[in-house]
């Protein structure tokens, strides 16, 4: 198949899932095409691999026209510097930058209900592709992009160019927003962020929506839309769905270090066990309880422990459990585990809402994130 007939898959593929709802982003969708975000090539997955491996997918590959078209994310750039074109063979490093799938960009973009007329500001260009879904849909005047990787935005700006587009491209923090072109009617970021970042909130006109996924370093997220008010707030819902971003690089939790000494601190049985935090919705409430706790799993005296680090504060608790019964210890200025225990009964005691109820309020900087009865 030839792009312009992977182009019509696609966008039939994203309406029948209920993604791509209106004719305006239906047509950017058929109208831009996503391979040419993807010159550089992209990594895959190597099945199997433990860490996980990545290997280059470039143009001259018979399998890259076809993939730039599924609705998957593609890995663009890996330990924040290296792109497909840097690797022969396979890499075992982090991802930090990719092309998100199509279908959570067309959804985020239908979410945004944007109209004519519109002033929009993008935090994190990556590729640029859904740059250039808003450049059709609103014209590039109207659409200004943040980007902090100065390699990652010319790249973005070399596959507009080539695509006819020529928004106002940033490089910064995108988290400081771009005050120049303020204010905007809507604010869209394409990474996970911790708070919505007061100056977002500034340079949102009153009554204009920003769209962000919320986030934490327990890496339970969700797509919060806000409205932005008089008094320099800004609240709304979650919208549910489960979205995952990587996070924003000046928001990326702190190195473990060395840890704690596990086995000092006050011990006790736990009311709830650490297996909790597999169900999304109950890590997403014990990660609103502990917002500065990572989770990682050790193997100690011939057990599975679950350790539960704040590295700034140096507060801790490990976890493991025996026959159904689990135990914890705690250690450090404050009771991690105590504190999560404490906010996944009260939500649970409130009939486990789902997030879609959970309302959210944000006022200098800090989210302040609620559900009835809770």
């Amino acid at each position: 198949m030839n792009d312009k007939e992977l182009r019509v898959r696609l966008v039939e593929r994203l309406a029948d899932s209920g993604h791509l709802r209106t004719m305006p982003w239906r047509e950017a969708v058929s109208a831009v095409p996503r391979h040419e975000f993807l010159r550089g090539g992209f990594f895959q997955q190597v099945d199997g691999s433990t860490p996980t491996a990545w290997a280059p997918v470039m143009p001259d590959d018979p399998r890259w026209l076809e993939g730039c078209y599924e609705d998957a994310s593609l890995v663009t750039q890996i330990a924040g510097t290296i792109v497909p074109g840097d690797i022969r063979g396979e890499i075992m490093r982090a991802p930090t930058s990719s092309s998100t799938m199509p279908g959570l960009v067309v959804r985020m973009l239908e979410d945004l209900e944007v109209d004519d007329g519109h002033r929009v500001l993008e935090i994190g260009t990556g590729t640029g592709y859904s740059t250039a879904l808003m450049c059709h849909r609103l014209g590039d005047d109207m659409v200004t992009s943040v980007e902090v990787d100065e390699s990652v935005s010319t790249r973005a700006r070399i596959a507009l160019g080539q695509c006819g587009f020529t928004p106002n491209l940033i490089v910064g923090d995108g988290l400081a927003g771009y005050k120049d072109g303020a204010p905007y009617d809507r604010v869209i970021a394409t990474c996970g962020l911790l708070t919505v970042p007061g100056e977002l909130i500034e340079q949102t006109r009153p009554g204009g929506t920003i769209l962000v996924t919320l986030c934490g370093w327990l890496y339970a997220s969700e797509l919060a839309r806000l409205t932005v008010h008089e008094d320099g707030t800004a609240s709304g819902r979650f919208l549910g769905g489960q979205i995952s971003f990587m996070l924003a690089r000046p928001q990326l939790p702190p190195p473990l270090g060395l840890l704690p000494d596990l086995d000092e601190g006050d011990e006790h049985p736990a009311l709830i066990g650490a297996d909790v935090i597999n169900d999304w919705n109950t890590r997403f409430v014990a990660q609103l309880a502990a917002p500065g706790a990572q989770h990682v799993s050790l193997n100690r005296d011939d057990r599975t422990e679950h350790l539960f680090l704040d590295v700034d504060s140096g507060a801790w608790a490990v976890l493991w459990g025996k026959g159904g019964q689990w135990t914890a210890r705690q250690g450090g200025p404050s009771r991690i585990w105590d504190a999560i225990e404490a906010r996944v009964s009260r939500w649970r005691a409130a009939g486990a809402p789902p997030v879609e109820r959970f309302q959210i309020v944000v006022n200098a900087d800090r989210p302040s994130i609620t559900w009835p009865g809770g």
